[in-house]
């Protein structure tokens, strides 16, 4: 059965997808992230669609399910590399895709994943620190 490899870099897990998505291979590409975000703790997952030059309401809904689930598991998902016309065809479809970060390419992604997670640790300290102070 045919996959998409997912890489884990640091917190993150990133995802390039190289090939045009078949229903099936969507829904195991779905079912492989949570895995991996769960099984890892990744807080942040980067998926570079630069190479996919269709989506249609099913993808499109795919990576809405991820980002809310990855959500969910206290993870961020930012979607890199999307061509104009996967934009407007998205647009034209009304996908909002909630929850979901764009940038331009995967570089900028993993900016805005580390930007997303450097306010992460820093309100996570705050809580430590409001917790410290009414432990003492």
């Amino acid at each position: 059965m045919e996959r998409i490899p997912i890489l884990k870099m640091g917190p993150f897990l990133l995802v390039t997808i190289q090939v045009d998505l078949y229903d099936r291979l969507a829904l195991n590409l779905e079912n492989d992230l949570i895995s991996m975000v769960s099984q890892t703790g990744a807080r942040g997952v980067l998926i570079d669609i630069s190479a996919v030059s269709i989506v249609d309401s099913f993808m499109g809904r795919i990576l809405g399910n991820i980002a809310s689930m990855s959500r969910i598991m206290d993870a961020e998902t930012v979607v890199v590399g999307m061509q104009p016309a996967v934009a407007i065809t998205l647009v034209e479809l009304g996908l909002t895709l909630q929850g979901v970060y764009t940038a331009l390419n995967v570089e900028k992604g993993m900016e805005l994943l580390n930007k997303k997670l450097g306010s992460d640790l820093a309100q996570d300290e705050d809580e430590e620190d409001d917790q410290d102070d009414r432990d003492e």
